[in-house]
């Protein structure tokens, strides 16, 4: 009897091995959630775990963040205990896919992800040598009416996080800058080939070239010659300004209100000129000497050419001068203006060499007419609109209140408006030429420009226009902002201490305002006593009415919806305007270590983030603790990642927590 109980036992030990087997086998073949895991590093002290999901079709994925009761599932990361305090809280962990919304019978919601998801958890890790990150990701998925679950451990190696990361970081975003640059100003030099200063110049020196070389190699070799002659013409002056008066020179003139007042009468002087009004020029003598000397043969006579050239064509080459120059000096970057004239040099001569090397292609040049003076024309509404961009930035910095963001946008609505209606043929100027029928590149212009006025007409009640958010007067400006509306209402503008005594800014609210219903001070030492008084860390966003990254950055990141809960609820913002004109009280005024006097707000705002942080452009934004002090060395310019912002803004107020 026990022999054949044993031998029963046997059987059925056998059969629940072979079935167990089978289920196995058959569980694998079905689809399930893919996993994988990897590190990035964010500056000195933080490190991004990012847990990507590939999630087969038919199944829904649980996200990490319960944003209401409702959500009973979630999935879940958890690290191992040697690295549980790195692990920043749940909220701070970002979600990048799909979601969707399923409601239940029973009036509940499920928030799922389909086909793909990332998680993002900010870690807090600063070593001087590798680590290994382990620990787990419990996930839960809904297929159908079942609830698949599961955990994918995971292990990582981290290599060492050091300062170092910050300043490479920099320096790639500065040379990828640099790159944009020169690429944007090589445009611009091909453009301004196409004006009627420059483009019937084009067969004539080349055949020039040609003839009076004594071979089709001599010529080739002249026109390069000529062509360097141009780049260096448009370079080298930048250069010599920028090496006799230091770096900061020309991003120094580029935020001045005097310079800005000045580039506005320059280019409100060339759209009238372009409009036919009168001939801009540079004096007949200058251009007289230098065609004499370009006679006299040899490198100097080929030099003199292109220097005739640039004196010849400035009226048409003059706008895109300027504006490429008060552009790239507002980057901060001391190279960018030089980089900047060497793309616009080099866009402007190549033809000359192209044509040289390819003599037959001058057969199939457009011939000159009135096209040429419509391309004119039109650079002449261009040179209008950019010419309210400088008086704004003056108005802005002088608290003028005449170019209200309202005001600004109406300008340039009827400015593209009349510019379409010009390329219709349906406006027409005393030496424009009979247009008989619109070409189709031509009807193309004109639909843009009425696009481009069509498209800001909502600005006049408040909405956003973020591609134009540098360039035109911020929405603060703007009586009427119907956007403004959601940060207006239940807004607080004045901050409580512990204690319930009111810290409410008081100086300069009267002309200073930041957007979004922030609550911000203007004074650093304003500041750094409400956050002592409400145990906050500082963001410190040194800015300017001039600015247009400042703008951008608040408009593609500051308007986040998480960047926003952050900025008002875990920091004290302080913006320091560097170019604010308002006169420091008597007793406030000082004279820096390199014995200038500071005498305005602009002044000792820039002062500070020079002397404090060896830097001179904006926007920059810092963080300090209640001394003080720095709680991270990453200087934090424009960028329009919203996800590597807010976990800087997370990675310094765990800093802040720590100390």
């Amino acid at each position: 009897m026990i022999k054949k109980t044993f031998k029963q036992s046997c059987l059925l030990l056998f059969i629940l091995c072979v079935a167990t087997t089978s289920f196995k086998a058959t569980a694998q073949t079905q689809p399930s959630v893919q996993f994988s895991f990897s590190t990035t590093p964010v500056n000195d002290s933080l490190q991004m775990l990012t847990v990507s999901a590939t999630i087969p079709k038919g199944w829904q994925l649980f996200p990490v963040k319960k944003t209401s009761a409702d959500d009973a599932f979630v999935s879940s990361l958890s690290l191992d205990t040697a690295f549980s305090k790195l692990m920043y809280s749940k909220d701070t962990a970002t979600e990048v896919g799909t979601l969707q919304l399923m409601k239940q019978p029973d009036g509940s919601n499920y928030r799922l992800y389909s086909e793909g998801v990332k998680f993002l958890f900010p870690l807090h890790i600063h070593s001087d040598s590798a680590i290994t990150l382990k620990g787990s990701f419990v996930w839960l998925a809904k297929n159908g009416d079942e609830l698949p679950a599961g955990e994918e451990k995971f292990s990582v190696t981290i290599n060492p996080s050091k300062a170092s990361l910050a300043p490479m970081d920099k320096k790639k975003k500065m040379e990828m800058s640099l790159i944009n640059t020169f690429i944007i100003a090589l445009l611009a030099g091909l453009a301004a080939v196409f004006t009627p200063c420059v483009f019937p110049l084009i067969p004539v020196t080349v055949s020039v070239f040609l003839k009076r070389s004594g071979s089709h190699q001599a010529g080739i070799r002249n026109a390069i010659i000529y062509s360097l002659s141009i780049i260096v013409i448009y370079t080298v002056p930048t250069l010599l300004l920028t090496w006799l008066f230091g770096n900061s020179i020309l991003y120094s003139i580029s935020t001045s209100a005097i310079a800005n007042l000045l580039f506005f009468v320059i280019f409100i002087l060339l759209s009238i000129s372009l409009f036919g009004a009168f001939e801009l020029t540079l004096p007949n003598s200058w251009a007289n000497k230098a065609d004499e000397k370009s006679g006299t043969g040899g490198l100097m006579g080929i030099f003199f050419m292109a220097l005739t050239l640039a004196i010849v064509s400035f009226s048409c080459t003059g706008p895109l001068v300027g504006l490429l120059i008060g552009q790239t000096s507002s980057q901060g970057i001391s190279l960018a203006p030089v980089i900047g004239m060497l793309g616009f040099g080099v866009g402007l001569a190549l033809p000359f060499s192209l044509f040289a090397f390819f003599p037959s292609m001058l057969h199939s040049l457009p011939k000159s007419g009135g096209w040429l003076n419509s391309v004119k024309v039109a650079f002449g509404f261009i040179e209008l609109a950019l010419a309210m961009k400088f008086l704004s930035n003056v108005d802005l910095i002088y608290h003028w209140n005449l170019l209200d963001r309202d005001v600004f946008l109406t300008i340039w609505i009827v400015n593209f408006s009349l510019l379409g209606y010009y390329l219709l043929g349906k406006l027409k100027f005393s030496h424009d030429s009979v247009l008989q029928f619109i070409s189709v590149p031509r009807l193309f212009f004109a639909i843009s420009a009425f696009c481009f006025a069509l498209y800001m007409i909502p600005g006049l009640w408040g909405a956003p226009l973020k591609p134009l958010s540098g360039l035109i007067p911020p929405a603060t400006t703007q009586d009427f902002n119907l956007d403004n509306l959601q940060y207006s209402i239940g807004k607080t503008t004045t901050a409580a201490s512990p204690n319930g005594n009111a810290i409410a800014p008081k100086k300069y609210t009267d002309k200073l305002k930041v957007p979004f219903g922030i609550t911000a001070y203007f004074d650093l030492e304003e500041g750094l006593a409400a956050a002592k008084a409400l145990n906050k860390p500082v963001m410190l966003d040194f800015t300017g009415h001039s600015c247009t990254n400042c703008r951008k950055m608040e408009e593609q990141v500051w308007k986040n919806e998480a960047v926003l809960k952050r900025l008002k609820e875990d920091f004290i913002l302080i913006s320091l305007y560097v170019d604010e004109s308002t006169e420091l009280p008597q007793a406030e005024q000082y004279t820096n270590a390199k014995g200038d006097r500071i005498t305005t707000v602009g002044e000792k705002n820039l002062d500070y983030e020079i002397t404090k942080f060896g830097f001179n452009a904006q926007p920059l934004y810092m963080f300090l603790d209640l001394k003080g002090n720095p709680l991270s060395e990453v200087k934090y310019g424009y960028d329009a990642d919203v996800n590597k912002f807010i976990a800087h803004l997370d990675g310094v107020k765990k800093t802040f927590e720590q100390r």
